[in-house]
């Protein structure tokens, strides 16, 4: 009996092991059109050319400040906006419930499609889940809320696969940290300026709910959004400054993508011990939107500590995105140090958290305004909320960029973020819809960030100076022999 490897599979390791490198200079651009390759010049300012991964990453951005950066700016708010959350919270459940489905397998679609149809399908259900919000606002019409909602855990899922594949595998090894923060500063930013709009609508309103016009904003700018996704490339266009490009199978099966993710674990199994900081690192958003934003403050209040919360995102994204790119210190002594500074910041926060949080219950009605005596301490402790939130998250996708430099074990890597992300938040959502106690919600949230930083660390320091590229394309090429096995007698 004689064998033989697919030849297909084989093709694919070869275009894949091509694709990785290529001397600096050397034309490697011959799949992409010209221009995508000519710097960008407006006036005397010159940019990086299109298919370039900083021009890339810069257009993901801006879809995600119109998109999911609005869409934080209404949930900032509180049960979206409305007087009584309970419906919001049922819509949040099933979006975060169809979201870890789809996130979790998010990956394999990326990988087979591509990231360009990945994200343009993302952006859609954003649009439509503040329009099904402005619905509710005149017909209280649930079912509609909550299929929007599902709906956008769908498209939610493949939009953050998109995104998190281009800002941890298309970037040098000594920018991933500043990718990351570039991203999370302009994402949040989208935050900060859509928080300006129920702030600016509603500034002489002590009312407990947004009015139309802020909805109808929000549907316009993420319309925009939508159509901005369709110009990202596919990762085979990319070409970075030193000449190499990003490493990727060019031609995957379904077969080959959906049995490859299973492999990703076997091959890769220590990325389970980050599945908890996954899970923890949106647990809290449900308890600071609602529970402490929503039920403490009026709406103009509320409008105000969301765009303080988001722009302090910013800034912590910023700050940690420095400090993981130090040179001062190797990459693997910053993923202790840093990892400590986070230990640290998590005890500290959220104790103050806790300190706050036994003043008030379920029985007090949100009324504090940003006109009495006792609310500089509660803003500055959302503002630390929201620091927190992006210094968090910022050290994850920079641990998981620095354990591969291969888009497609980085595809699987964000699509488990974001599918195990997904399932704390629809466990968090459907605790406030069942009205949990606030200093129930508030534990679980304290519990899980301290226990998920701990089960880290091995992984923590597994982190290397250097990710070696033919260990990326051996995994590469394990996975193909795994998913195609050999065929013939």
């Amino acid at each position: 009996m004689s064998t033989k490897h697919d030849p297909n599979s084989e093709q694919e390791t070869y275009e894949m092991r091509e694709s990785a490198s290529s001397p600096a200079g050397e034309d490697i651009s011959a799949e992409g059109k010209p221009w995508m390759y000519k710097p960008i010049k407006i006036g005397t300012w010159k940019f990086p050319w299109f298919a370039s991964p900083e021009a890339q990453l810069a257009l993901v951005s801006f879809v995600c400040f119109l998109c999911p950066g609005m869409y934080n700016a209404v949930t900032g708010l509180g049960g979206g906006g409305q007087i009584n959350p309970h419906d919001v919270n049922n819509a949040n459940t099933a979006l975060y419930s169809t979201l870890s489905v789809v996130g979790f397998f998010a990956g394999t679609f990326a990988n087979r499609v591509g990231l360009k149809l990945t994200l343009s399908c993302g952006g859609f259900g954003y649009l439509l889940y503040v329009a099904a919000l402005l619905s509710y606002s005149h017909n209280n019409n649930v079912g509609f809320l909550i299929f929007a909602g599902a709906l956008l855990g769908v498209c939610a899922g493949l939009l953050w696969c998109a995104q998190g594949t281009v800002m941890m595998s298309y970037p040098l090894e000594e920018q991933k940290g500043k990718f990351i923060a570039f991203f999370w500063v302009v994402f949040n930013l989208g935050g900060v300026i859509g928080s300006l709009v129920p702030l600016g609508q509603n500034i002489h309103s002590t009312a407990g709910e947004v009015n139309d016009g802020t909805y109808i904003a929000f549907i316009i700018l993420m319309a925009i959004g939508f159509f901005l996704a369709w110009g990202l490339l596919d990762s085979k266009y990319i070409k970075r400054k030193d000449g190499s490009k990003v490493i990727a199978i060019k031609h995957p099966t379904w077969s080959t993508e959906f049995k490859g993710l299973f492999v990703t674990l076997k091959h890769d199994s220590y990325i389970i011990l980050l599945f908890p900081m996954f899970m923890a690192s949106n647990w809290f958003t449900a308890y600071q939107f609602n529970s402490v934003n929503g039920a403490y403050f009026n709406i103009r209040t509320r409008s105000l500590n969301s765009l303080l919360y988001w722009l302090c995102q910013m800034i912590g994204a910023f700050v940690f995105g420095q400090l993981l790119d130090m040179k001062r210190f190797s990459r693997s002594m910053r993923a202790k140090l840093i990892f400590g500074l986070l230990f640290v910041l998590t005890m500290a926060i959220w104790g103050g958290g806790y300190a706050f949080q036994k003043g008030y219950d379920r029985s007090v009605a949100p009324t504090m305004d940003w006109s009495s005596s006792g609310y500089v301490g509660p803003m500055f402790l959302y503002m630390f909320y929201g620091f927190y939130d992006a210094s968090f998250q910022t050290f994850s996708y920079w641990i998981m960029g620095s354990l591969s430099n291969n888009s497609r074990k980085l595809a699987n890597f964000a699509g488990f973020y974001k599918g195990i992300q997904s399932v704390g938040q629809a466990v968090t959502w459907r605790m406030d819809a069942l009205e949990t106690p606030f200093m129930n919600e508030f534990a679980s949230c304290w519990g899980i960030l301290v226990g998920s930083l701990l089960v880290a660390i091995p992984v923590v320091f597994k982190v290397k100076d250097t990710t070696d590229v033919e260990e990326d394309l051996k995994f590469s090429d394990e996975t193909i022999q795994e998913v195609a096995p050999e065929q013939g007698k």
